[in-house]
C-alpha cells in the first residue's frame, strides 16, 4: 500500500529520455517507478499520457519574506516551481543589527516584501527558524546575503573593512553556512555590496567555499562594463576555489548587443580553463530593480536616510540629475542604458502616488510637465525610496541566444510587486512551452533537465530533481500541447496554461482546478543533506 500512485505518465526522469510508466509515492518520497506497477494506493491519479517530470527549481527567487504574508506562494507554485533559491543579489533579512533594522526593513520592503511587523531574528539561523514556521508551500533554500553581512558589520559605509571587520564578516558567513545556507550571494551593483573590492569578495567566497557553498552573484555591471565584471568573478572563483553561478545573465542596453559573442566566448573559455561556472536567466528582455538603483553608488552611502537627505539638498540633487544621463556615473547607468521611455514604474509602496504605477518615466514626466530625470528624484522622495521599476533593456534575439548556451539554468528573479513583471507568473512555462516546445531553442528534454535535475545538482540538492526511487516526491505533470505562459506586461497576473498537477513532498499542491492549499515545503538546509 502506497499513499499515491500516478498511472500512465510520459515520464521525463530529469536528464534522460522519456518513457511511459507509473510512479508510486509513499509519504514524501518516490518508492518505485516502472511500467504497469503492481501496487495498491490510497489515491490513484490517471495522468493519461501527460508529461511527468521533477519539480522545477527557481535559481533566483525573491521570496525571503513573502511567506510571512502568503505561504502558498501561488504564482510560483502554479508554474511548477517546487524549490526556490532565496536571498539572491546579496539581499536578505539576516544577519541584521538593532541599529540597522529599520533601514533594512525599508530596503527589503519592495523586493522581498515587508515580512512580519516586527522581526524577531538577528542571525541567519534565527531567521530561518522563523521562516520555517510559516510553513511555505515550496522548499526555500537560503544563501548568505553578502550585503546583509556587510551592513551588519560596517553599516552602510563606503570603505574597505579593517582586519577586525573582515574577521567579523567571515564569522557571519560561516555562521550562515552552519545554519544551513547553500552558498553566498553578492549584489555588486547594489549598496552596500557595491562598496566591496575584489579582495573582500574573494575572502568571503573562500569562507563559503569551505562548506561546499556556491557563489551566486549579481555582477558589478551588465552593460558597458559587462565583460570586465565577468572577468572579475571568474578570477574570484579561481582564487577562492568556490564554484561560480552568475545571476540573470544578460547584455543590458541595446547599444551593448555587440558584447554577446565575446560574453559567451568568455564563459566557454572559463569552462575550458577549469572554472566551474553556470548562470541563470529569465526568458524576457526586461528586468526589475529598485528605482534607487538608478542612482550612482555614492548617493547610497550611509543608508536610506542619508540618501533621502542628499535628494532634498538642491545642489546634490542637481548633481544627481546630471549623473542619471551619464554612462560613466555608476557601474550600470540604468537610466542611460534604457532611457526614460524604457523604464516603467510598477510599485510605489503603500503611501506612494498610485497614479504613476504602470507608466513610464517619460509618460510621468509629460503629465507632470517636468524633465524625466526630475521624476526619478521626486518619486524616490514621494515613496520614501520604496519604488520598483521594470527596465526594458534587450532585444528578444539576445535573450534567446543566451538561452541556447548549455550552462544556462532558469531563474525567475520575480518580485511580488503591486503590478508585477510577467515573469512572476510565467518564467518556467515560458521557457518550457514557448522557448522549448514552440520555438525549439532547446529540446523538451533539455528544458526539463535545466529546470530540474541540473539545477538541483548545481546547488547541491541531491534528494530531488530526478524521478527515481528514493528521491523527494516533488513532481510536475503538464500537457506538452498546451503548456505556455499567459502573463503579459499588460496582464501580468494571468496563470499559465497546461500545468495540470504539482506535487510537493508527496502531497498534491495543485490539481486541474488550482491550488489545493497543501503546504509541504519549508526551509531546506545544506547541513541537513550533507
Amino acid at each position: 500500500m502506497v499513499d499515491l500512485l500516478l498511472r500512465n505518465a510520459t515520464i521525463y526522469p530529469g536528464d534522460a529520455e522519456p518513457r511511459r510508466g507509473d510512479v508510486a509515492i509513499d509519504r514524501d518520497s518516490i518508492l518505485a517507478m516502472g511500467a504497469d506497477l503492481e501496487a495498491e494506493a490510497a489515491r490513484t491519479i490517471d495522468l493519461d499520457g501527460l508529461a511527468l517530470c521533477p519539480g522545477f527549481i527557481d535559481m533566483h527567487a525573491h521570496s525571503a519574506l513573502r511567506s510571512f504574508d502568503d505561504p502558498l506562494l501561488e504564482p510560483k507554485l502554479r508554474q511548477g516551481f517546487t524549490t526556490e533559491i532565496i536571498n539572491p543579489d546579496g539581499m536578505g533579512p539576516a544577519p541584521v543589527t538593532a541599529e540597522r533594522l529599520e533601514d533594512r526593513m525599508t530596503q527589503l520592503a519592495l523586493p522581498e516584501g515587508p515580512g512580519p511587523p516586527e522581526w524577531a531574528w538577528r542571525s541567519i539561523g534565527e531567521y530561518l527558524e522563523e521562516l520555517d514556521g510559516t510553513r511555505p508551500a515550496i522548499s526555500l533554500c537560503p544563501f548568505v546575503p553578502h550585503g546583509a553581512v556587510r551592513d551588519a558589520v560596517l553599516g552602510g559605509a563606503q570603505r574597505v573593512p579593517d582586519r577586525d571587520e573582515m574577521r567579523a564578516m567571515r564569522r557571519e558567513v560561516a555562521a550562515g553556512m552552519e545554519a544551513g545556507a547553500w552558498g553566498i550571494s553578492f549584489g555588486l551593483v547594489y549598496t552596500p555590496g557595491a562598496y566591496a573590492d575584489r579582495d573582500e569578495v574573494v575572502a568571503l567566497s573562500t569562507e563559503a567555499g569551505r562548506f561546499g557553498g556556491l557563489i551566486s552573484v549579481h555582477m558589478r555591471g551588465e552593460s558597458h562594463n559587462l565583460l570586465e565584471s565577468v572577468e572579475e568573478m571568474i578570477d574570484v572563483s579561481r582564487r577562492s576555489g568556490a564554484r561560480l553561478h552568475l545571476s540573470h545573465l544578460k547584455v543590458l542596453g541595446r547599444r551593448n548587443a555587440w558584447k554577446l559573442e565575446p560574453l559567451l566566448e568568455m564563459i566557454d573559455g572559463a569552462l575550458d580553463g577549469g572554472v566551474d561556472v553556470t548562470f541563470d536567466q529569465y526568458p524576457y528582455g526586461a528586468g526589475v530593480t529598485l528605482l534607487s538603483a538608478l542612482l550612482p553608488p555614492w548617493a547610497h552611502d550611509g543608508g536610506v536616510g542619508q540618501m533621502a537627505a542628499r535628494l532634498r539638498d538642491r545642489s546634490t540633487a542637481n548633481r544627481l540629475l546630471r549623473a542619471l544621463g551619464d554612462p560613466d556615473a555608476g557601474p550600470e547607468s540604468f537610466y542611460y542604458q534604457c532611457g526614460p521611455e524604457g523604464i516603467v514604474v510598477i510599485d510605489c509602496g503603500p503611501d506612494g502616488p498610485a497614479d504613476v504605477v504602470g507608466r513610464t518615466i517619460s509618460e510621468i514626466a509629460s503629465a507632470r510637465r517636468i524633465e524625466p530625470e526630475r521624476v526619478v528624484i521626486d518619486l524616490l522622495l514621494e515613496t520614501g525610496m520604496r519604488a520598483l521599476v521594470i527596465l526594458h533593456y534587450a532585444d528578444e534575439s539576445v535573450v534567446r541566444a543566451i538561452a541556447r548556451h548549455p550552462a544556462m539554468l532558469v531563474g525567475s528573479d520575480a518580485v511580488f510587486a503591486a503590478t508585477p513583471h510577467p515573469r512572476l507568473w510565467g518564467t518556467a512555462t515560458r521557457f518550457l512551452g514557448r522557448y522549448a516546445i514552440q520555438d525549439g531553442i532547446v529540446s523538451l528534454r533539455e528544458a526539463v533537465a535545466r529546470l530540474s535535475f541540473r539545477a538541483a545538482r548545481r546547488v547541491g540538492l541531491n534528494d530531488r530533481g530526478e524521478v527515481a526511487p528514493g528521491q523527494r516526491a516533488d513532481l510536475v505533470a503538464f500537457d506538452p500541447r498546451r503548456v505556455i505562459d499567459r502573463a503579459t506586461y499588460d496582464e501580468p497576473e494571468r496563470p499559465p496554461a497546461g500545468i495540470e498537477w504539482v506535487i510537493v513532498g508527496g502531497e498534491v499542491a495543485v490539481d486541474p482546478t488550482g491550488p489545493t492549499g497543501t503546504r509541504q515545503g519549508g526551509v531546506c538546509r545544506l547541513r541537513e543533506r550533507q
